[in-house]
């Protein structure tokens, strides 16, 4: 896990709060959480299940609803911070490179973010980690939510 750099000053153009994104990475998480259904034809008894349902990914799921709204209600700027970050938090870009990652997610900024992160497994570790890089510990605000 990145380490937070205390050496390094938020940029200003990262548009997005500290509360915005730890929402982002708890959602994420549990998205990334999730599992394809069981067979619902086995002979189980439910009181066996301890309960491991809730992970089941279902098609009247919420959890990947509420992340897809939670994306696309960011503006465009926001956006391309958010995949920006992502990026470096996937080690695509480092923290000093933020301004160049910004630019090729504006550039590439074709089709719908909240499609494009949904399908990347691990999105909460990478917003967490591009963000320790950025100096911005979401500990607290995760904590919080």
């Amino acid at each position: 896990m990145t380490t937070i750099r205390e050496d390094i000053e938020r940029p200003e153009s990262l548009d997005l709060s500290s509360e915005t994104l730890a929402y982002l990475v708890l959602k994420a998480r549990t998205f990334d959480a999730q599992i394809p259904p069981a067979d619902s034809n086995e002979a189980s008894n439910a009181a066996d299940d301890r309960g491991v349902a809730i992970l089941e990914s279902m098609s009247d799921d919420a959890t990947a609803a509420e992340l897809k709204a939670a994306i696309t209600r960011l503006s465009q700027d926001q956006q391309v911070s958010l995949v920006a970050l992502v990026w470096i938090g996937r080690g695509d870009f480092d923290a000093s490179e933020w301004e160049d990652a910004k630019a090729l997610a504006r550039q590439r900024h074709q089709t719908s973010t909240a499609r494009y992160l949904l399908g990347m497994p691990l999105l909460g570790d990478y917003v967490e980690e591009g963000a320790a890089a950025l100096g911005l510990n979401l500990t607290d605000e995760e904590s919080e939510l």
